[in-house]
């Protein structure tokens, strides 16, 4: 639903509570979308505050599934400006939220920076809205010292932050065509991956959760094999690393 016909923010349910606030802007040809995640349940939770500048879409996106009042917790994948630029006015308006992210993300950046203290999530953490949530620590991946990201066993969704950032403005709230070519595209205009040792484990690790939505920051949500899509990136991923390795050794 379009929420914002000037501006072209809509909200739209992509699993069950699970609401995808977007907006698309002209920052690279062809444009591109920043996404925040909505879950409404006892404890409502936004997951990406957003740029400041986009606070009033998001916002008025938001108010049309819930009063802003109500929400509890507001956060995000790591400190950027697209994950936590418009945090403080977010509890500003929603009193009673707290802010959260990864314990590394508290301790460096999110306690500096947010108006009220946060709370530090543990890797495997469980954070109860109503439903449960889990936090997965996954630092560098796809960037990131402090990356992480939420599953919620109750729909299988992944929030999967920077994962699988696909380009363009003018993209289905859902999709069920795969995703990786076009974010493996995006990876190829503007490489953001930090490539550590450790990508192959964290991605199996998220495979073996059996994703079935990934609910990407930028871009379309997926609906489908997550598991499959995350394994496939991992194989490019080892691909590109044994070739770079290669031509060092040689």
């Amino acid at each position: 639903m379009i929420v914002n016909q000037q501006a072209g923010t809509r909200v739209d349910e992509v699993a069950a509570g699970i609401y995808r606030i977007s907006t698309p802007v002209d920052v690279i040809p062809g444009g591109f979308t920043f996404n925040s995640y909505l879950v409404k349940d006892e404890e409502p939770l936004l997951f990406h505050a957003g740029w400041r500048s986009l606070f009033a879409l998001t916002l008025e996106a938001l108010k049309k599934v819930m009063p802003v009042e109500k929400l509890r917790w507001i956060g995000g994948s790591h400190f950027e400006g697209d994950e936590f630029g418009a945090l403080n006015e977010f509890l500003a308006a929603a009193p009673q939220a707290t802010p959260f992210g990864a314990e590394i993300g508290v301790l460096t950046s999110i306690n500096d920076f947010a108006a009220r203290p946060a709370r530090g999530l543990k890797d495997g953490e469980e954070l109860s809205i109503g439903r449960s949530l889990k936090w997965l620590y996954t630092p560098h991946v796809p960037h990131g010292w402090d990356c992480g990201i939420l599953f919620d066993p109750t729909t299988q969704a992944l929030l999967c932050g920077d994962l699988f950032t696909q380009p363009g403005a003018a993209l289905p709230p859902v999709t069920e065509s795969e995703v990786l070519t076009a974010s493996e595209g995006m990876r190829g205009m503007m490489e953001y991956y930090a490539h550590g040792t450790s990508t192959s484990r964290i991605l199996e690790r998220l495979a073996e959760l059996g994703p079935s939505i990934l609910a990407c920051q930028h871009g379309s949500a997926y609906r489908g094999d997550g598991a499959a899509l995350l394994r496939q990136l991992a194989v490019l991923l080892d691909g590109e690393a044994a070739r770079s390795a290669g031509k060092h050794a040689s």
